[in-house]
């Protein structure tokens, strides 16, 4: 049936050669190496600024606390999250110092499109000197139509970026295969460096220790005596020990000097800083419950993308490899009962199928959060093929299909948050602070996140998060009621304003018809009204008392913004009040603010102290 079905994919493979003739040229490989890292800065250009969650949460926070003395004398800004390695963080901050924000987002996306180089070196010491170079490349290019990768193209979160030294270890591991069994000096040092890209890359985001444990393990795989494989995989421990140290030892040494716990304020149950409260990973809330899910994993988040992800991604890949990698260890059970030896995949797409496997399996029980894949959906449709070519090697046309049924079934791509373009990245306007160094700014509201709006503030200014997302110790509690104690005021609370999500997109149409003058007069405005009669621009129109006119959001969707900004405040209050503190509800101004052109308003307010024996 297989064999059948491959025969008549036939002509659409002679089809595709054709089209696809010019990767056999024999500058193809180095061309495509320049021009596709290229296209995806191109890509992340046109996305736009990056206005992601965790973006204005903790990664722009980050690098500001390390550059400028903040950690420790803030409290927590950026929620449990304040207290990430900020390493990963600086290339883009010092972007930003350096570069207009258009440059920032081509540079982060060809960065992030290194990621080819690294696939194509990768497919080609798997599928050896005499594959074509075309199949090395498309394979490559496959890698990169991968939902999580695509998502995160050009913005902060660091999967993409964190990726990069975790394909190169296992590039590196590949490259000196076959002088393995030698075990030289120049092996060694190759292992060694190969952990130690590993365990940069698990040092600048904790997360991807998934990825060396799994490298480590499949080392085991590696056809030698089992004490030259045990040696393999100590020597490559070592290396990842090296980088972890390298890239993460320093912030590890920071945090236990500061908060007593080198991963402040996770794993507190090994630790037992009293700066934190008792327990393991913060983040469990995606894991799988249940046998039958632990089983089925793949099916049901390809089919419920939110039991992974917090947006909406096409993850049609997981269950294919899933059922590959099945298929292709009951057809090795199968051949093994009807011959006295049957044949394994050749030594290195065992080590890869087995690597895969395993990050998966440990992937699902620490943490099964889907941006944590990257890696694994870069390798994806590679491990697709090469399972493929030994479960039914005559019928590989079958193969390419489906990868390029995956490849287009991605899309269309969601992400993480993007703003139009503006001359800056940043921008608020932050009321005068008379004392600075006698104030308090107060964050009260875990969601908006508001750690972005810390860059702002006048240095000799205290920023104290309260409740916003790190699980409050009675030791951190006191901390915190010490250091409200210590400065008299002025102190002010700082909200993100009620903001209607359409009024973006009103505010870009209306500056664009500004720029044609369409705006000034009534002729203009005649225009525009005109126009609106033959397209659906999605505003209304009203007529100013100067004879010029403006946009305004349809009436089915405007919203009452006052109405939750005295919510807003309302329950910041509230909050305020367990602490000892007072709102003075009737000083709140609302201030502008903005990320690339996207407007985020905040609230800014006035704070007192009560009697300290309000606090709880």
């Amino acid at each position: 049936m297989i064999k059948f079905l491959d025969s008549r994919l036939a002509g659409l493979a002679a089809w595709f050669a054709r089209r696809t003739n010019f990767l056999t040229h024999p500058q193809a490989g180095r061309w495509s190496m320049l021009v596709i890292p290229l296209l995806l800065g191109l890509l992340s250009l046109a996305s736009g600024q990056d206005d992601g969650w965790d973006m204005r949460n903790y990664h722009l926070y980050n690098a500001h606390a390390l550059l400028n003395g903040r950690i420790g004398f803030d409290f927590s800004p950026a929620g449990f999250q304040s207290y990430f390695n900020p390493t990963l963080e600086l290339p883009y901050y010092y972007l930003n110092q350096w570069l207009p924000p258009r440059a920032v987002g081509f540079v982060m996306g060809l960065l992030h499109g290194l990621a080819f180089v690294l696939l194509a070196g990768i497919a080609r010491q798997l599928l050896g000197a005499a594959a074509p170079r075309r199949t090395v490349l498309l394979l490559a290019m496959a890698g990169l139509f991968a939902p999580g990768f695509l998502s995160e193209l050009g913005n902060t979160m660091g999967d993409n970026l964190s990726a990069l030294p975790a394909l190169l270890s296992l590039y590196l591991v590949l490259r000196c295969w076959d002088a393995l069994p030698q075990w030289c000096a120049s092996v060694a040092w190759t292992v060694l460096a190969a952990g130690a890209a590993m365990g940069v890359s698990a040092g600048l985001k904790l997360t991807n220790a998934t990825y060396a444990v799994a490298l480590c393990a499949a080392l085991l795989t590696v056809p030698l005596a089992w004490w030259q494989r045990l040696r393999l995989a100590f020597v490559y421990g070592v290396g990842v020990l090296a980088g972890v140290a390298a890239a993460a030892g320093w912030w590890f040494l920071k945090m236990w000097q500061t908060f007593g716990n080198p991963l402040f304020p996770q794993f507190n149950n090994l630790f037992h800083s009293p700066l934190a409260q008792e327990g393991g990973v913060i983040d469990v809330f995606f894991r799988p419950q249940g046998w039958v899910e632990n089983l089925f994993w793949p099916f049901i988040f390809a089919f419920n993308t939110r039991r992974v992800s917090e947006i909406p991604l096409k993850l049609a890949v997981w269950p294919v490899l899933y059922l590959v990698l099945a298929a292709s260890l009951a057809v090795w059970l199968w051949r093994r009962r009807s011959a006295a030896a049957a044949p394994l995949p050749a030594p290195r797409i065992v080590f890869l199928l087995a690597f895969v496997a395993i990050a998966y399996l440990v992937w699902m029980r620490m943490f099964s959060i889907y941006r944590y894949l990257v890696p694994l959906e870069l390798l994806a449709p590679l491990a697709i093929w090469l399972a493929w070519q030994y479960i039914a090697p005559q019928a590989q046309r079958v193969a390419g299909v489906v990868l390029a049924l995956l490849a287009l079934a991605v899309f269309p791509i969601a992400n993480w948050g993007h703003a139009e373009w503006a001359e800056q990245a940043f921008s608020a306007e932050v009321p005068a602070i008379a004392q600075p160094a006698d104030s308090i700014v107060f964050f009260a509201q875990p969601d908006p996140p508001s750690g972005w709006m810390a860059t702002f503030l006048p240095p000799a200014t205290r920023v104290i998060a309260l409740g916003t997302g790190l699980p409050e110790s009675p030791a951190w509690r006191a901390r915190q009621l010490a250091a409200i104690a210590e400065r008299p005021g002025p102190h002010y609370l700082l909200l993100s304003a009620a903001r209607n999500d359409r009024d973006g997109t009103r505010l870009r149409k209306l500056a664009f018809a500004q720029s044609l003058g369409w705006t000034d007069d009534a002729a203009g405005c005649n225009k525009l009204a005109s126009l609106m009669q033959h397209v659906r621009l999605q505003v209304e129109l009203r007529r100013l008392p100067s004879g010029g006119c403006t946009f305004d959001l349809l009436p089915q969707h405007r919203i009452d913004l006052a109405a939750q900004d005295r919510t807003t405040i309302a329950q910041a209050a509230d909050r305020l009040q367990q602490y000892g503190l007072q709102l003075d509800a009737a000083s709140c101004v609302t201030q502008p603010a903005a990320i690339g052109a996207e407007p985020r308003p905040f609230l800014w307010c006035r704070v007192g102290l009560r009697d300290r024996t309000a606090a709880r």
